[in-house]
């Protein structure tokens, strides 16, 4: 029978990723609001546990909200409840995260995607520990610590107005900035064979047998936009492709990739980008040409990070340059 994966924890060794951990660890006995800044998939909300892990309110509920899957007409009731009869379907009293994460932490993701009218309302509860549930007159009281992530540039959407300045003052008590994947190089094999691991054991697998060398150099080589989130979806679908007790060799880094991929829709009017009749044969070869010239200059002609960018093994775009080494630059 499969085992459940164990959740996913915070991994790496990198300077850039021990500085920002050293900053949890640092604030984290403090009874203050944090910040905690980054890229989408950088870990912030496994950041936001440790904090409350790690302080003294670690017994107390631990409560997430992602403030940009909920319309502002509900996240006021999600935050801060509301009474019986305050609104059409508002049939009995609802606690808000602030009331069930009494002597906890409560965790306000994507938070610069909130109104003015609930940044209001949090820079009251923040505080000055005070709030009404919606349609109530009673003030509520709330002894719970704010750790807010966003992956904006907070301050710049505050100088335009997009965010309330004071509200920003009082949550920058500290600010811990996770860094990205692209700058924690020497962190990707050790997270690859995490997630590698962790997902051999959920397909009930004995071992995790390693990753061949063109597969682990493609990992390393790789951009990685979407940072530790698909680090993880790549690494995961590349285990459960392979043959159990064998090394993983193939990296899927675009699964949408394939001939037949349904082309998209072009607006009404626009021109087409290849005119009939033509010579198919020769128009395929022509733009296998040109991706490979432009992945081979943005690789700076190193030919395993182009192989990479372009979802190859090293040996297949070696295959290419020797089809096309007249036409191909830097192919030698």
């Amino acid at each position: 029978m499969p085992k459940r994966p164990e959740p996913d924890r915070l991994v790496g060794e990198s300077p850039a990723f021990r500085l920002a951990l050293d900053a949890v660890s640092k604030v984290a006995p403090l009874n203050k609001p944090v910040l905690v800044v980054g890229e989408r998939g950088t870990g912030k909300e496994l950041v936001a546990a440790r904090l409350h892990y790690l302080s003294s309110r670690w017994e107390g509920p631990f409560l997430k909200l992602n403030c940009a899957a909920i319309s502002d007409t509900l996240i006021e009731s999600e935050l801060f409840g509301h009474e019986a009869g305050s609104f059409t379907g508002a049939s009995r009293t609802h606690q808000g995260r602030f009331e069930r994460a009494e002597g906890g932490t409560l965790f306000l993701d994507e938070l610069a995607n909130t109104s003015g009218l609930v940044q209001e309302k949090l820079l009251r509860v923040i505080e000055y520990g005070e709030f009404e549930r919606v349609g109530g007159r009673r003030t509520q009281r709330a002894d719970v610590r704010v750790v807010a992530a966003t992956n904006e540039d907070l301050p710049a959407l505050a100088a335009k107005g997009g965010f309330r300045l004071d509200l920003l003052d009082r949550l920058a008590f500290d600010v811990v900035t996770l860094p990205p994947l692209r700058e924690r190089p020497e962190d990707i094999p050790l997270l690859a064979e995490y997630f590698a691991t962790n997902m051999a054991k959920e397909l009930g697998r004995e071992y995790f047998p390693g990753f061949a060398a063109d597969a682990a150099q493609a990992l390393q080589t790789h951009h990685w936009p979407g940072n530790l989130r698909e680090l993880k979806n790549v690494v995961e679908r590349a285990v459960y492709r392979a043959e159990p007790g064998e090394a993983v060799e193939e990296i899927t880094l675009d699964p949408f990739r394939s001939p037949f991929r349904p082309a998209a829709e072009q607006a009404p009017g626009a021109r087409p980008g290849l005119a009939l009749p033509l010579d198919l044969k020769a128009a395929v070869q022509k733009l296998e040409i040109d991706v490979i010239n432009k992945a081979l200059a943005a690789a700076k002609y190193n030919q395993r990070r182009a192989a990479a960018q372009l979802g190859l093994t090293y040996h297949s775009l070696r295959g290419y340059l020797k089809k096309y080494e007249a036409e191909v630059r830097g192919g030698d």
